[in-house]
């Protein structure tokens, strides 16, 4: 039996080790934190990702605890919207509406997709080499394929890719905050200068809100739910409720860090790169996450159908490497501040939306419109 090693139980590794298990392999996941703590942050499962879902019988799960009803868009600060469409119109499009649900809900769904026992917790990968072999503080582990989902600062993408520029700071921090009975509220993104303010409804009467400033890295001290207030407590309604209701204590914050040039290759002898350890990027198009189960599931059906990892690179470096170009010019318009700046961005924003809404919305089709593998044997 095909043996691999799966280093990191994030979302893109856990997708790795149920598709590969799904096709024959014994599968071993390396995580080093002792338990699959629950992360209070949200993220968007797009039709492209739950396609992939669907190959490892998670998708149903997961649309399950879709929230998202009614118009969603952009809006600005006043709250007027700049564009908006329906989750109908989304979904008829597509074949899916983009799920919004808790990280530790996706999280848990893809760990009960594990035979039991697959997954080593507080388990630290010291080094793992193009050979095959993964060294722990325990032991030596030998695999047909190494599965590197060690995220934005991979230590195997760094010893793999030495002479790689490392990935860079994006220009802004970001947010993130569950705010429970936050009532019937509409998904939207607001865009101002310099800022942006997302509110998403969540099942179970949740709702996510995540936002991001244009400020210098390292400098996130001091109570965040306040500095939130400061920042977006004139904008307009549900924001400021919302961050009231929230709990200084659950709010998160991260500087934001993307590769500016893509890798040579997604692997390098058996260890395949996936998910932010190959692409880390900004988190603008709600990619990050889908990006890497595409990753995974692509990489399951290539080491099982008798493909080598060069293919998995072939199959994967181009379009990654075009999403995550994408979302870093989405993040650049964001960090627009000056007042002429801002005015031209939103007008010609509105205005494409009124008079070629066709036209943006195809635009995703490339991103959206993927589809997995079709030997899912």
């Amino acid at each position: 039996m095909a043996r691999a090693v799966v280093i990191g139980a994030g979302i893109g590794g856990l997708t790795a080790a149920a598709a590969l298990q799904g096709r024959g392999w014994d599968v071993t996941v390396c995580e080093r934190a002792p338990a699959l703590e629950p992360v209070g942050s949200g993220l968007a499962v797009a039709a492209n990702a739950l396609r992939a879902l669907d190959t490892i019988g998670v998708g149903d799960t997961v649309r399950g605890l879709s929230a998202v009803r009614g118009e969603l868009g952009l809006r600005r600060p006043d709250g007027s919207w700049l564009a908006r469409t329906t989750e109908e119109e989304a979904s008829a499009r597509y074949g899916d509406s983009v799920v919004l649900l808790r990280r530790a809900d996706l999280v848990g769904a893809l760990h009960a997709a594990l035979a039991p026992g697959t997954l080593r917790l507080g388990t630290t990968v010291l080094a793992a080499d193009p050979g095959g072999e993964v060294r722990t503080e325990a032991e030596t582990l030998r695999a047909d394929l190494v599965v590197a989902a060690d995220g934005v600062s991979s230590p195997v993408r760094a010893t793999l890719f030495p002479g790689h520029p490392a990935p860079r700071y994006a220009g802004v921090t970001s947010w993130r905050v569950l705010v429970p009975g936050g009532g019937a509220v509409q998904a939207s993104e607001t865009w101002g200068a310099g800022r942006v303010f997302g509110v998403m409804p969540l099942a179970g009467g949740l709702t996510y809100c995540y936002a991001t400033d244009t400020v210098p890295a390292g400098t996130g001290d001091g109570d965040q739910r306040a500095e939130l207030l400061r920042l977006f407590g004139r904008w307009h309604s549900p924001i400021p409720e919302l961050l009231a209701a929230a709990e200084p204590g659950d709010v998160l914050r991260n500087d934001v860090y993307h590769l500016t040039a893509p890798l040579p290759a997604m692997h390098r002898g058996r260890i395949a790169l996936i998910g932010d350890a190959a692409h880390p990027m900004t988190p603008n198009l709600g990619q990050g996450a889908c990006q890497a189960i595409e990753d995974a599931v692509v990489l399951a059906h290539v080491v099982s159908t008798g493909g080598d990892l060069s293919a998995y690179t072939s199959a994967r470096l181009a379009r990654t490497a075009r999403i995550t170009a994408r979302s870093a010019s989405i993040c650049r318009a964001t960090r627009l501040r000056g007042p002429l700046a801002v005015r031209l961005r939103d007008t010609a924003t509105a205005l494409t939306w009124r008079f070629a809404s066709g036209r943006m919305t195809a635009a995703m089709d490339d991103v959206l419109g993927w589809r997995p593998p079709h030997d899912q044997g």
